[in-house]
């Protein structure tokens, strides 16, 4: 079964993104501010590894860039993954990128952003929806999404949506961040 090309809500549209929307996706403000963060603590004592995260409060909110590398996009339409946009008013407002990995039957959300205007409209619950309904049409087990510890905003929105914690990478990001993965199961 194909995926639908285009879904609506709000004056929203949805659809796959094409050659043409790199530049609108690119020029996006990508930029959040956090008071909050995810801390790891992991201890190697006695034979046992003990690994804990806990979120805490920073002293006073910090701005945080999106870990986006800039030809991601481009690149990812070359390869044919599952990429959607989100358009209003005639602008780009938002984007996903899912890989897919049939062999694991695995849908992995490496990028997702959201224009700063435009945050508080459900643009991105509407791009996650999209994509766990291409993963369930795909026939995909499980859907991932994968987050920065300092995106605060990024954890409570995995969260709202039902993904869980499952697994973290301390040298996924160029820029040394921690990625967090975030994942459910499809239904």
């Amino acid at each position: 079964m194909q995926p639908p090309l285009s879904d609506a809500f709000d004056g929203i549209t949805l659809r796959r993104a094409g050659e043409g929307d790199l530049s609108a996706c690119a020029a996006l403000d990508l930029t959040y501010e956090t008071d909050y963060v995810w801390q790891v603590d992991l201890r190697d004592e006695y034979g046992a590894i003990a690994l804990s995260f806990r979120t805490g409060r920073l002293p006073r909110p910090m701005r945080v860039t999106h870990p986006r590398e800039p030809r991601s996009l481009d690149h990812a339409l070359q390869k044919g993954d599952y990429v959607v946009v989100a358009q209003g008013g005639g602008r780009v407002r938002g984007y996903l990128h899912m890989r897919i990995d049939p062999g694991r039957a695995l849908g992995w959300i490496v990028d997702m952003g959201v224009g700063r205007p435009y945050r508080r409209e459900h643009v991105g619950s509407g791009l996650f929806n999209m994509a766990y309904q291409h993963a369930r049409d795909e026939g995909l087990e499980k859907i991932i999404i994968e987050t920065q510890t300092k995106n605060y905003p990024g954890i409570c929105f995995c969260q709202k949506h039902g993904l869980v914690f499952c697994g973290y990478n301390d040298r996924h990001y160029r820029s040394d961040d921690i990625a967090l993965f975030f994942g459910a199961s499809v239904r």
